[in-house]
């Protein structure tokens, strides 16, 4: 089944993680896929790899416009470039902050402000951002990735009113704990990790490739009534709190 066939998806954070996950998962729909990172794509990358840091205005607009003259248009963009950063308000650093914000939050509207003249022209598109549950609820000892986060959801919601006039859709998905480069500090603390994991209904930690399966269905016209809303991948974690051991 090809869900994507015809189609130009890009994909910010292309070369690992959730973002390539995507890219797999996009690729064997039948998408044509654009992967862009700030680091190197691994050898079975399944698509065109440009380098590319989102941070740079200049080159982000370059690189879509060199996407567009090679492909036509773009379909499909998905945010999935980001870092995380560790401690509050009193231990982040300025640099620390900016950073945080720049790359998770920043880069996510300059990416999606040069591929909307695409999708704005061709009249439909869908933009999926990639955000976190704790863009949906807070932690502690996690600011400048949280309000990133948060903002993303802001982000995804203002765009979806601003150009579901051409028939765009935007949708963001607010990951649990998945098993990425980026939650690597996370499995080396076993109690933490178990901790962190059993916090999520099903017990476990995600996979990147669970992440892909739903971006793939908000790529897709099977979501062509889906705009403006923020999807929790996260096996249960955001529904609430268990106080008992769950059952066996």
């Amino acid at each position: 089944m090809a869900r994507l066939q015809n189609k130009v998806a890009v994909v910010t954070g292309g070369a690992s993680g959730i973002g390539l996950a995507c890219v797999r998962r996009f690729a064997a729909e039948g998408a044509q896929v654009v992967g862009l990172d700030i680091g190197s794509a691994p050898a079975d990358f399944p698509g065109l790899f440009m380098t590319l840091d989102v941070r740079d205005e200049a080159q982000v607009q370059q690189v879509m416009q060199d996407v567009i003259s090679r492909f036509g248009r773009i379909d499909i963009l998905v945010n999935a470039a980001g870092v995380a950063d560790q401690g509050s308000v009193t231990q982040t650093t300025t640099a620390n902050w900016q950073r945080v914000m720049d790359i998770n939050l920043t880069g996510s509207m300059l990416t999606s402000k040069y591929a909307l003249a695409s999708m704005v022209e061709q009249r439909g598109g869908s933009i999926i951002n990639v955000g976190s549950i704790f863009g949906l609820q807070g932690c502690d000892g996690n600011v400048a990735y949280n309000v990133s986060k948060g903002g993303i959801n802001q982000l995804t919601r203002s765009m979806a009113i601003d150009y579901g006039y051409a028939n765009i859709r935007v949708n963001g998905l607010c990951p649990g704990l998945i098993e990425t480069p980026m939650t690597s500090m996370v499995r080396d603390n076993d109690a933490f990790h178990a901790f962190f994991a059993s916090q999520h209904m099903l017990s476990r930690s995600g996979q990147p490739e669970e992440v892909a399966n739903v971006a793939l269905f908000l790529a897709s016209d099977e979501a062509s009534f889906v705009s403006g809303q923020m999807i929790a991948v996260d096996g249960g974690f955001s529904a609430g709190r268990r106080f008992a051991p769950p059952a066996q």
